[in-house]
């Protein structure tokens, strides 16, 4: 009788520890490789972010700011918010030409893409996902534009 009790007891208390971990792999929570997306996001923002005074580029770099922004709100449902602004001081090369900083800004964006093309395990997220990165898509093809315009590639 004292070994069922034994028994009973233990089974219950491997399904308690079970629930919570189950229960947890329905949830948006920690990605790692998507904090390391939202850095690279931000990083290419500030470097299209210079108030460009020649209109088809700033109208091209605007756009881009645009989709990165939709992008890094994707990423922050589908993860964990890392609590960094959009406005947040960050040091870019001040040294860099136009030209290399919508490039570094691509880079950049193609590095935010390969972070979260991983296989998603977590079905709340996978459209989140999903989202941000036709929203990195599209900024990469908006500053592969505004270089063709300012003839830079």
């Amino acid at each position: 009788m004292f070994a069922k009790v034994r028994l009973v007891v233990l089974t219950a208390g491997f399904v308690a520890a079970a629930a919570p971990v189950t229960m947890q792999a329905d949830v948006p929570g920690p990605h790692p490789a998507y904090l390391h997306a939202l850095s690279d996001l931000r990083a290419a923002r500030h470097y299209l972010n210079d108030g460009w005074a020649w209109a088809p580029v700033k109208h091209d770099d605007d756009a881009a700011i645009r989709e990165i922004d939709a992008a890094i709100n994707e990423l922050k449902q589908a993860s964990i918010d890392d609590g960094k602004g959009l406005n947040d001081s960050f040091h870019i090369d001040a040294h860099l030409s136009a030209h290399d900083r919508f490039k570094k800004a691509n880079e950049l964006l193609w590095s935010a893409h390969n972070d979260i093309s991983r296989a998603e395990d977590v079905p709340a997220a996978r459209d989140l996902r999903n989202r941000a990165t036709y929203h990195i898509d599209r900024a990469h093809d908006i500053v592969d534009k505004a270089q063709q315009t300012a003839h830079w590639e």
